[in-house]
């Protein structure tokens, strides 16, 4: 291939790259309460039955 390519290659790549490093210093934790917590877990458990009528 010619060198062009292969320089396109390595900044496709870099950018790539770039971007999901920045997406992952930018992440942080959702502070959730005790009651959110208890709420998503209801929520889990009520989809796991009706998956489980569905199938």
């Amino acid at each position: 291939m010619p060198w062009y390519i292969w320089l396109l290659v390595v900044l496709v790549l870099g950018m790539i790259i770039g971007g999901l490093l920045t997406l992952r210093a930018s992440a942080h934790k959702v502070p959730l309460t005790e009651q959110q917590k208890q709420r998503i877990a209801q929520r889990n458990a009520e989809a796991d039955v009706e998956d489980a009528r569905n199938k």
